[in-house]
């Protein structure tokens, strides 16, 4: 038995999407992608939202069967809302991603987690076999760091600690971020807390460097990884 749900029913994007034609272009091309018996890790942002509507009017037109692994409540809540199946890491391996990013740079390096769920996004990441970037044009950059400081997802008790090596990697500056709507810091899906850093210089080397430290849980650095960008544009 379903539960009979005004909360899921009437769930929508929390903000004003910008570039919505240009997005929904992308999320078209991103539900032609899939095909019946896929595991699709499905990540955050907007334009995944829009994305995940066109996913489910192609099964029910095609007849799919396929399942998600979502990288947050949020997009879980989505899905279910949707009639689209959910997997998990430990049933399931995804065949493909699509995500969302806060920048990319022209070597395909991204900082995400801006949404607070960078663990789960780079654990998917890492164990899909094609990773589909999707960005409006505000999001590319020449250099990391231009627009968006480096999220870091850190266990609570670990913050000064966590602080004080950080200033060893040539911070500019650092912030706890703190949620909307309750006192306090944010509170991630793990959770721990979002640290939110600006360095002088984003190096190859730096997620490594940022890893390292005890206490880190994850960070939103993505260098080097395979990925394929698809930017979201009026002109697609």
């Amino acid at each position: 038995m379903n539960w009979k749900s005004d909360i899921l029913k009437d769930l929508s994007w929390s903000e004003t999407i910008i570039n919505k034609e240009g997005k929904q272009k992308v999320a078209d091309k991103i539900a032609e992608k899939v095909k019946d018996g896929d595991i699709i890790g499905v990540g955050s942002g907007s334009t995944v939202y829009l994305a995940l509507f066109s996913i489910s009017k192609k099964i029910e037109r095609e007849k799919l069967k396929i399942k998600a692994i979502p990288t947050s409540f949020e997009i879980s809540m989505t899905c279910i809302r949707l009639g689209i199946p959910l997997t998990n890491m430990i049933e399931s391996k995804p065949d493909w991603l699509f995500d969302g990013a806060d920048e990319v740079d022209p070597n395909k390096n991204l900082i995400k987690g801006r949404g607070g769920a960078l663990f789960k996004e780079k654990l998917l990441m890492n164990s899909s076999f094609i990773n589909y970037i999707i960005v409006d044009d505000s999001k590319l950059v020449n250099n990391l760091g231009t627009n968006f400081p480096v999220p870091i997802e850190v266990f609570p008790e670990s913050l000064l600690y966590v602080e004080k090596e950080l200033n060893e990697l040539g911070l500019k500056s650092l912030n706890l971020r703190f949620a909307k709507g309750k006192d306090g810091p944010l509170i991630t899906e793990n959770g721990n807390f979002i640290l939110d850093a600006k360095f002088n210089e984003i190096n190859n080397d730096l997620e490594r460097q940022i890893k390292s430290v005890t206490g880190v849980i994850e960070s939103g650095l993505f260098i080097n990884y395979n990925v394929e960008i698809i930017v979201a544009s009026n002109n697609l």
